[in-house]
């Protein structure tokens, strides 16, 4: 059983590595095993410690996925490091807050070019090559607004719910051709991105009272989630969003 989870000799991509929900997830790999290239924008001196520290490897490629072209230049660098990448873990992510009425068109567009154009280039391009050699596991980055409206984040929920599709489309037509696309919907998280709601201490209580273990996720809550979905004991499990949430959509 212990080998049906373990990812020694893969090759893991993982974007927005750097901190937060990216680095749990990077380092839950290298534990488990992998090889790990990590994709971000600022350098990932942190990461590459805590892996290193593991006795792991892990390979840096600093990127911006806002920009035109971004996505194929990851994928083709990602490539070169090991000769190939086995797993793919689209994480990265912005989010812009602002009343609807007032939502300004040039934040739409920087949140659905990083949230929901990259995601579908980097599946496309590192997709091919897991095609050609007939296996892949692809992780995509959904959240609980995949499945809810949020409040004054109109982009991030439109992006986060056509990663839920995205999934759904993708594993559609790959599950036949050897490549596993699901994803994990993470709930309320300590991290950068809900830093201003965590600030807000009554928005904070009333999200912590609906969450039924009493408290927020963190980055290490992650692990075993993106382990089981990269790893040959989710062969079968494809399309599927997996929400690890401490019980939120149940409440």
């Amino acid at each position: 059983m212990t080998g049906l989870f373990s990812l020694e000799g893969k090759v893991a991509l993982v974007t927005g590595a750097s901190r937060g929900l990216g680095q749990g997830m990077a380092v839950g790999l290298a534990e488990a095993g992998a090889v790990v290239i990590g994709a971000g924008i600022s350098a990932m001196k942190e990461t590459r410690e805590k892996i290193e520290g593991l006795g792991g490897v892990f390979h840096e490629v600093q990127v911006d996925l806002s920009e035109k072209g971004a996505a194929s230049k990851l994928a083709e660098e990602a490539l070169a490091k090991e000769g190939r990448i086995d797993i793919l873990v689209n994480n990265s992510g912005i989010i812009r807050r602002e009343d609807a009425e007032n939502f300004q068109d040039d934040d739409w567009f920087d949140v659905i070019n990083v949230n929901q154009h990259a995601v579908f280039q980097l599946c496309r391009e590192v997709g091919k090559q897991m095609i050609e050699k007939g296996s892949g596991k692809i992780i995509n980055i959904a959240s609980m607004l995949s499945f809810q409206g949020g409040l004054r984040v109109p982009a991030y929920t439109a992006s986060k719910h056509a990663v839920a599709g995205l999934t759904k489309s993708f594993a559609n037509e790959w599950g036949k051709k050897g490549v596993n696309v699901n994803a994990i919907a993470p709930g309320y998280f300590e991290t950068d991105n809900t830093a201003q709601l965590r600030g807000n201490a009554e928005r904070s209580a009333s999200i912590t009272s609906r969450i039924p273990q009493g408290r927020w996720g963190r980055p290490e809550d992650l692990k075993g989630a993106v382990v089981f979905l990269a790893s040959d004991a989710s062969n079968y499990v494809n399309g599927h969003i997996l929400c690890v949430d401490g019980g939120w959509m149940s409440s």
